[in-house]
């Protein structure tokens, strides 16, 4: 009876796999590796039930999965730019490109295709919407850079609905000239602004088209790391509830959402493991909005989660065969916030910090003392780096790709890394392969070993673009 019962459920599952995806939920989890994932799962089944093991995401559980390559035309190691125009339109590029092929050329996105198909179309960030993964989707601009004349393509690709954190340079063009603001043109091009969950519920029922950024006072780049949020904070799960909301508005043809997890690749730069096995945790509850649609129409739907590279050559162990994941849930905040909070220490003692304050904010933040044991070594370390910056004031600020950060933070980073067994190769970005989940309509062509442009060539038969 149960083989019976089981045979069933596979020619359902089947069936439902073979139909027509009517409804594309596409996910890209910016910098997020194999071992992100994984040491998501075990991160997750550390601090919340202090076992060896893991305790699944929501997409891991999707039953097909791949990997890719993501290598782009002109390098080994591709950048956001470059991968993301391979995920968006079946082209490898030069690193840098938007929307365009390795000679320059324009090319069409699988959402330009969604749209000529006559779905409805979002593309969606937690980071800038002129960003390079959710830029890939819409523009064409041979250098990731050109935030201006990127955020101007928006209306060219005329999609629905736009959202994310904001736009970094919308009133000053590559050429660093002063130039029109793009929102009075987003206005003139029939979009409504909506900024915050509040503005967006007022406005969307009137909206033809819709931009859903941050409240204006917030940091236009990016929302907060999750790590980090407070309670008004707009998060990603929000951005996709608001986008199927607004897509399926007098809709019966379908949509296609482009739903990025931008700030795993931020975390990753700056090798802050805590933050960001946060952020693949903050993606995956986007995901789950994704996955609850999907429960309701399950023969019309297709979910398909990816990456465009993996970021920091992240390694989870050490040479004692051992790891303590565990110790991450005493981190309370991220390294940038914590650079923050020691800069604003710094300024309120008038450079006259005693160690014995910058001691209590870090037992505060990072659990160190209080919960976490340090080895002569470790506390030598932090106090060496205290005495260099704080006491003798030689100030050198540590930068990776999205931060620039209090050398003692970089250094407290360090030692948690240490503490809990979890390497970095380095603050940039590798040629390993990344994860390819999907599940629903069409699901069954993502199985496998296949090139990153392989994925929206996919997306689009699944979808009969």
């Amino acid at each position: 009876m149960k083989r019976a019962f089981n045979v069933i459920c596979f020619i359902l599952l089947a069936i439902v796999a073979n139909g027509q995806a009517k409804y594309v939920f596409y996910f890209i989890g910016d910098g997020m590796g194999v071992n992100h994932v994984n040491g998501t799962e075990m991160y997750r089944a550390a601090i919340q039930d202090g076992k060896i093991g893991r305790e699944p995401l929501c997409f891991t559980q999707f039953p097909a999965t791949g990997m890719a390559y993501t290598f782009s035309a002109t390098n080994p190691v591709t950048d956001s730019a470059a991968g993301g125009t391979a995920l968006a339109s079946g082209y490898k590029t030069y690193n840098g490109a938007i929307g365009m092929d390795d000679e320059k050329n324009p090319i069409p996105s699988v959402a330009h295709m969604a749209k000529k198909a006559g779905k409805k179309v979002g593309v969606t960030s937690s980071v800038s919407i002129d960003h390079a993964t959710p830029a890939a989707f819409y523009a064409h601009q041979a250098k990731r850079s050109m935030y201006y004349e990127i955020a101007k393509d928006l209306i060219t690709a005329d999609f629905d609905f736009y959202g994310g954190a904001g736009f970094v340079k919308p009133n000053t063009s590559f050429d660093k000239k002063d130039a029109p603001s793009v929102y009075p043109m987003f206005t003139e091009a029939g979009y409504t602004l909506a900024r915050g969950n509040n503005d967006y519920k007022s406005k969307a029922s009137r909206a033809g088209k819709m931009i859903f950024i941050q409240d204006e006072d917030a940091n236009p780049s990016c929302l907060p790391y999750a790590i980090d949020r407070e309670d008004d904070d707009l998060t990603l799960a929000q951005i996709t509830e608001n986008a199927i909301d607004f897509l399926m508005k007098n809709n019966k043809k379908g949509f296609f959402l482009m739903v990025e997890g931008g700030k795993i690749d931020w975390s990753s730069h700056s090798n802050d493991a805590a933050t960001t096995f946060e952020e693949v945790i903050d993606m995956d509850n986007a995901i789950q909005v994704a996955y609850e649609f999907y429960k309701k129409h399950p023969k019309e739907t297709l979910i398909v989660v990816t990456a465009d590279h993996e970021t920091g050559g992240l390694s989870l162990g050490n040479n004692r065969y051992n790891m303590n994941l565990g110790a991450l849930k005493h981190q309370e905040c991220s390294l940038d916030e914590l650079s923050n909070k020691m800069s604003q220490l710094r300024k309120d003692k008038d450079n006259k910090v005693k160690w014995s304050e910058m001691k209590e904010l870090l037992e505060d933040e990072l659990g160190f003392w209080d919960d976490i044991e340090l080895t002569w070594a470790q506390e030598r370390e932090l106090r060496d780096e205290f005495e260099h910056s704080f006491v003798e004031n030689k100030v050198a600020f540590e930068e990776s790709l999205y931060s620039k950060n209090e050398p003692l933070a970089a250094r407290a980073k360090e030692v948690m890394n240490e503490i809990a067994m979890v390497g970095w190769a380095h603050g940039s970005h590798t040629a390993g392969y990344v994860p390819v989940y999907a599940i629903g309509a069409g699901s069954q062509l993502f199985n496998g070993v296949m090139d990153n442009t392989d994925v929206p060539k996919r997306i689009a038969k699944a979808a009969k673009y």
